[in-house]
């Protein structure tokens, strides 16, 4: 995403930065300061995942394999066409193209709907088979190949449901920016909302490209 300075937008600085440019650095410097704080967060799931699995491999690998490879791939590729529309939103507003910006951050957001259409069923199929933290211990007593993937499950909805959280945060605010773009408030001139929305999007999208080898692939 550029960052040139037709993004300052002179036209749009608050009272308590100094000009343009500053509030442009500023709110740069901020988007990326809270998503540093977001790296951290999922980096200590990460962390605890990676210690949990090497004490106990062959229990994560039976975990994996109760998990469909081909809707996390279907998910992968889904987030991965949303993040291009996303970019793409961006440099179609510093075109000043904004028509073509509204239809791609609605796109980005019908992304990330079949995101989590694909990831409920995904979620309903474990529910319906007693794959849950709280319910394996009954579940072993007449499955023993699900005994002792409560950690697993632990680390699986933990992890898949903060970032699915994420997700739906990101949709409202694209929604957000859509309302905006239709209105004529962003264009060559102004679009820091727009870019600090979709480095928080990319970051998203990219920790679900950890999430997915590490749960599903695992095995």
């Amino acid at each position: 995403m550029s960052t040139n300075s037709h993004s300052h937008g002179g036209g749009h600085v608050a009272h308590h930065f100094r000009d343009a440019e500053h509030q442009f650095d500023s709110g740069k410097q901020g988007i990326w300061l809270f998503m540093v704080t977001e790296i951290l967060m999922f980096g200590g799931l990460f962390v605890g995942y990676a210690i949990f699995h090497s004490l106990y491999p062959k229990m994560f690998a039976e975990g994996a394999s109760h998990l469909d490879w081909r809707m996390g791939s279907l998910n992968t590729l889904v987030l991965i066409v949303s993040s291009y529309t996303m970019a793409m939103s961006i440099h179609h507003l510093q075109k000043g193209e904004s028509n073509k910006a509204f239809t791609k951050l609605w796109i980005t957001v019908v992304c990330g709907a079949i995101f989590m259409v694909i990831k409920a069923f995904e979620y309903s199929s474990k529910f319906q088979h007693g794959l849950l933290p709280g319910h394996l211990l009954d579940v072993a007593k007449t499955h023993a190949e699900h005994a002792n993937l409560g950690m697993y499950y632990g680390f699986y909805f933990c992890m898949t449901g903060l970032h699915g959280l994420h997700v739906l945060i990101g949709m409202g605010l694209i929604i957000w920016l859509a309302i905006r773009t239709k209105r004529g408030e962003f264009g060559p001139d102004y679009f820091l909302p727009v870019e600090g929305v979709g480095i928080f999007w990319h970051i998203v999208d990219l920790i679900w490209i950890f999430l997915f080898p590490l749960l599903y692939l695992v095995g």
